[in-house]
Order: C-alpha cells, then structure tokens, then sequence
C-alpha cells in the first residue's frame, strides 16, 4: 500500500486514492458485509461518523458511518476504519462510497472498486 498524503489544510476532499483489492483482507470484509447489510461485530459499527476532522467531502450529519476494521492481534477495536457515505443512492450498502483510515481518522483513502 503507497503512503497516504497527510492533508493538512484540512481540504474537504479525501487524502488519496486505494484500489478495493489493495485493501487488508479485514478491510474487504467490512465493505461486503456492509453490501449486504450484515451483522458487524462491534455494538459502534454502523455509528454516525461526523467528520469532525474536515478531511472528507462536507455532507450533513448523519450521511457517514463508520465500521471497525479488525486489526490482528489487537484485543480492542483499533485504530482501522471504514466509514461509508451515502452517496447518491442514499444507502451505504449501494453508495460505493468509501473511505479507508489505518490510523484513526488522520488520513483517509478513497476506495476505488474496479
């Protein structure tokens, strides 16, 4: 995986670009069970996500949500995320849009599926 760009002018977009099979297999599995409005493991997983940050797209309260990317031989939730917007469906499970933070919300990719 390439190093994501630290944005820091806080632009509204997101850092940088990461194509769906460069993703950590975990990583994967969010985004599909998402897709098919499955069960997530954690009770925070489906949260609003309220970009405080400022680092993706302004939208309004309530149109992102995040979901934990389980990280191997970390006993908490860790640091990795998913958070998926809306988009123009209007429905995180048929949006394709998603963003990916290994480092808790300090950088972000867009995730590209091919």
């Amino acid at each position: 995986m390439t190093s994501p760009v630290v944005d820091e002018s806080k632009s509204p977009m997101a850092n940088g670009l990461i194509e769906y099979a460069r993703l950590p297999r975990e990583a994967q599995s969010v985004i599909q069970i998402i897709k098919a409005r499955g069960r997530f493991p954690y009770s925070k997983d489906g949260s609003v996500f309220g970009n405080r940050e400022g680092l993706l797209p302004k939208q309004p309260r309530g149109y992102y949500q995040e979901y934990t990317v389980k990280t191997p031989k970390v006993d908490n939730r860790g640091a990795r995320r998913i958070v998926a917007g809306k988009g123009k469906t209007g429905d995180v499970a048929t949006s394709g849009e998603y963003y990916y933070t290994a480092d808790h919300y300090r950088t972000f990719y867009r995730v590209v599926e091919k």
